[in-house]
């Protein structure tokens, strides 16, 4: 899908530089990614120490308790 974005030029710079891509188009994909795995990353880890699975049914605080 294509789109027009308006990104100022250090940022995009900064996107390109982080990304190690040499175009911009595919800079901005594979930040957008990124983005979002880190997310659900996030988003699945917050829920595992909620004790929301069952495989894991231990909060964060609970396994701490334990003292390895």
């Amino acid at each position: 899908m294509r789109i027009t974005i308006d990104i100022d030029e250090k940022t995009l710079a900064e996107v390109i530089k982080f990304t190690g891509e040499t175009k911009k188009g595919p800079a901005v994909v594979k930040a957008a990614t990124d983005f979002l795995r880190r997310r659900k990353v996030s988003e699945y880890a917050r829920r595992v120490m909620e004790g929301a699975f069952e495989d894991y049914p231990l909060t964060n605080d609970e396994i701490e308790a334990c003292d390895r």
